[in-house]
Parts: structure tokens; sequence; C-alpha cells
């Protein structure tokens, strides 16, 4: 293969060096940031030989070659665009940049979230095994002493990262805003200090308030459970930490920063952050959850069918709150069931297009990506395959409202959240059967839809008669 002839049409496609920002590349794809999109040649782009597969995606001009290929062909496009090379890192905030204030906002709080997802995701695997032999042994089905030390150490690992989630957020978030992290735990641990009454004994009353000037009293009461009180603070604290190390002398810098940030906050969140966004986030979590309760699963079906234009438009990272606000306040969530089912439906669409299309160069693209669609990663099926012939994309949407309706129906919730798809039966194992019946509901509408009305594009149904036969490329990458 000509990796500099391919690396050569592909930046003619992008209309040359002149409209190309920046470049980078991760194990399947080049990833560049883009002067201006118009200029792309999007039909030419897709068509050069060693391209599998062309979306954007959080800023992001992402063009699938796969493995073992892309970094071949980077090496000869950074050569002829006379740039340098640059990180996953690098590329991210430069993408950042170009987005409006809402899509930064959204990225923020995914940047927030993803760092601490491995102890939720930790935490609510061993929930759900927790919760399954516990089911057996009640039921005599498994001889096991849920009073014994190894079922008691496990139950108190399981929500360990729940019962402190405000400190895991306060580290993360005053990280992201480029404050010291370690002031954002103190806050967190503030926030549920054990001298104050936790949050989910406030059903019997509050046990003191103090009155704010006369104007309304104010319960000293911990934040257990909430997300966007901490995640305000944070940005406080943060923003407060840098502006004083700009004013405050080096010789006392180290103990006057520290001291006024701090105080400052504690005061700000317990005065006004708190009870504001405290009751704005339980009106949040409340509206969502009476919404995919509605009778006969009518919420969840509008929301599932929707859930897939929202990975489209790059807002999914900020279900995460709603995922950790419902697993707060109820032990579980139900939205991630809804999400999976919407993922696992457009692998199913992609995997239709993938087993009808006569045209190589599709197939060798669909099949990995619906794999990787039904493993959580849904940017190449949807962007690189079921977006771009329509159809696919739109009974996926069908089938992940199927999917989703049926999860209300069968009132099912996950221990945790950050994992989709296929593995996320370990966070239902507690209802496992709920799970599989609710995707395989979503994959079937969407696989026998897409199948028989989704596969008549001429993309699909004609072979290229000089295109060889291209081994399919392994897709599964962190694509955001």
């Amino acid at each position: 293969m000509d990796y500099r002839k391919s690396a050569k049409e592909i930046l003619e496609a992008i209309g040359g060096k002149e409209n190309l920002a920046s470049a980078a590349h991760c194990s399947t794809r080049l990833r560049l940031i883009i002067g201006d999109n118009s200029k792309i040649d999007q039909e030419t782009l897709e068509n050069i030989d060693v391209v599998k597969g062309v979306f954007e995606s959080a800023g992001q001009l992402q063009i699938i070659i796969g493995g073992g290929t892309v970094n071949k062909v980077y090496n000869e496009f950074i050569v002829l665009a006379d740039i340098e090379g640059s990180s996953k890192d690098e590329l991210k905030e430069a993408a950042a940049k170009k987005q409006n204030v809402f899509k930064r906002l959204i990225k923020t709080l995914g940047d927030v979230f993803v760092p601490i997802l491995p102890a939720i995701v930790a935490g609510g695997l061993i929930m759900g095994i927790m919760e399954a032999l516990n089911f057996m042994s009640s039921n005599g089905m498994l001889s096991l002493s849920t009073d014994g030390y190894v079922f008691t150490i496990f139950k108190l690992l399981s929500n360990a990262a729940f019962t402190f989630l405000p400190i895991l957020i306060g580290y993360s978030a005053t990280k992201v805003f480029g404050g010291n992290p370690y002031l954002g735990a103190v806050i967190g641990m503030f926030l549920i200090h054990p001298d104050l009454q936790n949050a989910w004994t406030i059903s019997a009353g509050y046990e003191r308030t103090f009155s704010i000037l006369g104007f309304y009293d104010v319960p000293m009461v911990g934040y257990q459970g909430h997300v966007i009180p901490i995640i305000i603070a944070s940005f406080i604290l943060a923003k407060l930490e840098k502006k004083l190390h700009k004013i405050v002398p080096d010789v006392i810098d180290m103990f006057v920063t520290p001291l006024v940030s701090l105080t400052l906050t504690a005061f700000s969140v317990y005065t006004f952050i708190g009870p504001v966004f405290s009751a704005f986030e339980n009106g949040l979590i409340t509206g969502v959850q009476n919404l995919i309760t509605l009778p006969f699963g009518i919420g969840s079906f509008i929301m599932g069918g929707l859930y897939s234009t929202t990975v489209v438009g790059g807002i999914h990272h900020m279900y995460t709150v709603i995922d950790i606000g419902q697993l707060a306040k109820y032990g579980v969530t139900y939205w991630l069931p809804l999400a999976s089912a919407a993922n696992m439906a457009q692998g199913a669409a992609c995997l239709a297009v993938a087993i009808k299309s006569k045209n190589n160069k599709m197939r060798s693209m669909a099949y990995p990506s619906a794999l990787s669609c039904m493993l959580g990663i849904t940017e190449p099926a949807i962007f690189g395959v079921n977006l771009r012939l329509i159809k696919p994309f739109i009974f996926g949407s069908i089938g992940g409202a199927c999917g989703a309706m049926v999860c209300s129906i069968l009132n099912l919730g996950a221990t945790a959240t950050g994992v989709t798809g296929i593995f996320a039966i370990l966070l239902t194992l507690n209802h496992p059967v709920k799970y599989i019946i609710s995707m395989s509901v979503a994959m079937a509408v969407a696989f026998v839809l897409t199948f028989l009305f989704g596969t008549n594009s001429p993309e699909i149904k004609n072979a290229k008669k000089s295109e060889k036969s291209e081994k399919s490329e392994e897709l599964i990458d962190e694509s955001v």
C-alpha cells in the first residue's frame, strides 16, 4: 500500500493543509481539527481506498483507517501537511475551543466524571453480585452466610464510593477547573461531615437550622448523594484560589490562599449554593424518574428513541449526572438500561447493514462497528454507518425506543453506571433475565426493520468491482 499517496488524497479531500489546524491519531483513526468544514469533499474522502469511514465527533473530524495502518498514514500525512503532530489530549483541547458554551459545559461534566467512573463501576458490580448472592441465599438456592466476614467486607466495599461521592467529585472537579484537587476533596468532606445531619434522615425533619439575617433558615444537613452542589462549589473554589494566587504575596500565599478559598466556599455552599442546587437536582432527578416511569413505558419509549440523537449532538455526557443522582436516591439507575437499549439497537441496525451489504468496504467497516456499538462505543456505528445511510439510524432509534419501553415496564434498574451494551448485564445481576429480554427486543426490532427496509441504498447494494475485500479492523477504542 502506498501510504504517502493515501495521505495526500486525504489532505486534498479535506481542503488542503491551509484548512488543517491540528492532527493526531488513536489506534484506528486519524483525528483532525479542520478550519472550515464546508471545504471538505466528503464523498471523495469516503471513497479513498484506505478510508473505512468518516464522522465528526467532539469537534474533531475522525477518519477511520484501522489499526496498524493509521499510524503509517499519519506519519506521511503530517509531513505533507507540514505540521507537528499533536497528542490526543492536545487535540481534544483544540477541539473544545471550537465548541459553543453549551457543548463545552457538557464536555466539562464528562471530564469531571470519567476519572470517577471506575470506582463507581467497581462498586456497582460488587453490589450487583452481592444482591444476586443474597437473593439466591434467601430463596434456598445457595448456602451462604450473609453475616460472615467476607460478605461484610464486600458489602462495605460495594457502597464506599457512593457514600463518599462528594469527596471524589470535589477532587476531580477542582482539578478540571484548574484548582488544587486536595482543597476540592476537603470541600467534599465538609459537605458530608459526620457532625452534620445525614441527608438520608431528613424525612423525619431537620435537627438544626440557622437563620440567615432573618430572611431564611439554612438546615445544617449533609449533601450525601448530591452531585451538582459539589461541582458548583469546586468551580467557585478553583476560581477563588486562582484569583488569590495572583494577588496574595508569595511569602504568605501558602497560608492565606487555602484558608480564604476554603472559608468563602464553605459559607457560600451552606448559605446559597447547597440549598438552591440540591433542590434543583432533586427536581431534575424526580422529573426524569416521573417521565421514564409513565404508564406502559411511554416516557421511556420517547427517551429511548431520542437517546441516539443526543449522542449525535454530543450532549450524552450529561446523563452521568442523572445516573449518579438516581443511584444516590433510589439505589439503582433506571436511565442506564434505557441508554444500553439504544446502543444495542444501533449496533443491531449496523449489523443488519453489514450482513445485507454487497459492498466490501461497507462490510469491513460495519461488522466491527456493530460489535463496538454493542460494547458501548457507539460513534463508529452511528457516524460511520447508520447516520450516513439515514434509515438504519432511524430504525435503530425505533429499536432503542422499544427496548427502553420494555425496561420501564419490567422496572429494570442497574447498580452502577459507566458501562452499556453487552457487559452492562454485570450491573443487573439481580435481574439478568429482564436485561436480556429488554436488549433482545431492542436488537430484534432494529435488526429486522433495517434488514427489511433500511438496506436499499446504492451504497449498500452495489459492490465496487475494483475493490478488494478488506480485512475487518478492530475499532474498539475510546472515541471522545
